[in-house]
């Protein structure tokens, strides 16, 4: 590894070129504070890195990204497929900001089949813990439901909850209408719905043409055994499966295959996936990667494909990649990915037939939905602007955070916290605060107790310091945050509360800055009001989708439970001979113990437990 160090803050590129090696390998480019901007890789180290220090010619985010450079480090390595697997490996630890990035922190969802003696069939995400078989990863959750939707119908395997199915005395709507055979209820035998998962498992498996085969050859042999409503069932499977072969089918009905196109306009890019397993269509996904430097549609492709499939061991890669656009590297890559994954790949670009249509699709989707977001994203910095300008800051604020409280009569208390950018909110950053310990419906508690929670962690060296903190309520909301932030020894940051007015109505709010004697309105048109509104009511959005899952999840829970000797049996049976929890809380002491297996003292404790709110 060679590496120049910074010299007095000034990095002299001719110097490390002269001992800069001309092999194969991997160079990163840091500031002076030691920061990581950039890493990447090249065939010829020397010429690539006396690229970038070149008099004319650069494009201005690379000019900027040369400004900050102070040291740059090199890794040789044996060939460019070395080279571009330790690339991805270090983007994939380390996310420099100038690098093309792929933004793919969710799990991707499976198809799950259960191991049991009636299996069910699922949406699964996350880690791969329960025992049975995963099948995916599907480029979206609405992909595996319809899929699931399709195994529902034609196979009728069942896709409920195992407490469900375990509880069940009588057939659910499922089997009214031809959704389930009831295996709960034992309306059909293990071996015939052994079958049915067989046949779902083949067709999950991209086996749809074996399989129908399969089915034609049981309708025919039915036929002539004269079991004709077995015949008919096997054909309405076999109908219906070959239909959605006709809707999905591509090339014949074979193949499996992505079609990968990428666009890109200033001020951002779009990739647009389309995944084709044994000829069907699984679903399509638009990806936006972070574009900081490279700006051609092949350098797009080139970074998203490695990331996709490199970054990912689980994630399936096809016999084939159709792209629309083509980069020198894809040899590299192609090397690459048959090394990492033991397979052959093929990178097409030029197609005909279906293949071009589908291309050409991919890159229509591209097209209209970086266009879209752009959109919004021109429509979201008009507001950055009018809020910097309503609130006469020297600078366009870069991340601002919105506080709110959700409850029911003081049950249930959650607080959310929102986060949103000048690309729009930044999801991965939002937060839900359970609160607990204060007086019901206290809100000013409630809000202390939450911001002392997320500017704790802040205080501790986690995590990152708004530009504006949002708070939705009036002065007292307002006050109580100063208090906090002075408390923690908060850096100084903007306060804006958010009062509703005298009408209540949108587009009337009071606002405070900083503090309650500096009120002030926007008009009810003004873009920066927009802005703040959007924000508040995102925040009150998400407070109350927590409190509300907090308070089912509480209700679903028996107050039973929090007794000591009542067990889940003698609960089950309780609730059994009260007919439910109602009644079981109108019933007297006597009337408790007279329950099987209830002595006088635990049925004093059960209505004292059931009475102590």
């Amino acid at each position: 590894m060679q590496s120049v160090d910074v010299n007095n803050g000034a990095f002299d590129p001719a110097e490390f070129l002269k001992t800069c090696s001309s092999r194969p390998g991997v160079y990163r480019m840091l500031d002076l504070a030691g920061r990581l901007l950039y890493v990447g890789k090249a065939k010829n180290l020397k010429k690539r890195l006396a690229s970038y220090f070149r008099q004319t010619g650069l494009a201005p985010k690379t000019a900027a990204l040369v400004a900050k450079i102070a040291q740059i480090e090199t890794t040789i390595t044996a060939n460019e497929t070395e080279a571009l697997l330790l690339e991805q490996t270090l983007i994939k630890e380390w996310r420099p900001p100038y690098n093309i990035l792929l933004r793919d922190d969710k799990s991707y969802p499976y198809v799950f089949l259960s191991d049991a003696e009636f299996p069910r069939l699922s949406l699964h995400r996350g880690a791969k813990k329960a025992k049975g078989r995963y099948f995916g990863p599907y480029p979206s959750a609405g992909a595996i439901r319809e899929s699931l939707h399709l195994l529902q119908k034609t196979f009728l395997v069942r896709q409920c909850e195992d407490s469900y199915f375990k509880n069940r005395t009588r057939p659910c709507l499922q089997y009214q209408i031809k959704r389930c055979k009831a295996p709960c209820v034992g309306l059909v035998d293990a071996d015939e719905y052994a079958e049915d998962i067989r046949h779902s498992v083949m067709f999950l498996e991209g086996r749809s043409n074996q399989l129908s085969s399969e089915l034609v050859a049981g309708m025919e042999q039915a036929s002539a055994q004269l079991d004709f409503e077995r015949a008919a069932i096997l054909r309405d499977q076999s109908a219906l499966l070959r239909r959605v072969q006709d809707q999905q089918s591509m090339d014949g009905g074979s193949g499996d295959v992505d079609i990968v196109a990428a666009r890109v306009n200033p001020g951002g890019a779009c990739v647009h996936l389309v995944t084709v397993r044994g000829g069907r269509v699984l679903g399509s996904k638009n990806y936006f990667p972070q574009v900081a430097i490279e700006e051609e549609t092949s350098d797009v492709l080139l970074a998203f494909l490695a990331q996709y499939y490199l970054g990912n061991q689980e994630r399936e890669l096809p016999s084939e990649l159709i792209v629309n656009a083509v980069h020198e590297d894809f040899p590299v890559l192609v090397a690459a990915l048959q090394s990492a994954r033991g397979r052959q790949l093929v990178i097409s670009h030029r197609v005909r037939g279906n293949r071009a249509r589908w291309q050409q699709l991919a890159v229509t989707n591209a097209e209209q939905a970086l266009s879209a977001r752009l959109s919004d994203r021109q429509h979201l910095a008009a507001r950055f602007e009018a809020l910097t300008e309503a609130l006469q800051l020297e600078e366009a604020p870069q991340r601002l955070e919105c506080f709110d409280i959700s409850h029911s009569s003081g049950e249930a208390t959650v607080a959310s916290c929102v986060v949103f950018g000048p690309e729009g909110a930044l999801k991965s950053d939002y937060r839900r605060y359970n609160i607990e310990g204060v007086s019901a419906g206290d809100d000013y508690a409630a809000m202390h107790q939450a911001l002392t929670r997320r500017f704790s962690k802040l205080a501790e060296g986690e995590g990152k310091l708004p530009d504006i903190l949002l708070v939705d309520g009036g002065k007292g909301q307002l006050n109580m945050a100063r208090e906090v932030l002075e408390e923690l020894s908060v850096p100084d940051m903007l306060l804006l509360g958010v009062a509703k007015g005298v009408t209540r109505k949108p587009g009337f709010e009071l606002l405070y800055l900083n503090d309650a004697a500096h009120e002030f309105t926007l008009p009810a048109d003004s873009p920066a009001l927009h802005l703040i509104q959007q924000i508040r009511d995102e925040a009150h959005r998400f407070a109350i989708t927590g409190h509300r899952a907090r308070r089912g999840k509480a209700r679903r829970t028996s107050t039973l439970e929090d007794v000591a000797g009542v067990g889940p049996k003698r609960r089950r049976d309780l609730l059994k001979h009260f007919g439910g929890l109602q009644e079981l809380t109108r019933a007297s002491v006597e009337e408790i113990a007279k329950a099987p297996g209830i002595s006088k003292k635990l049925a004093d404790l059960i209505y004292a437990t059931l009475h102590s709110e």
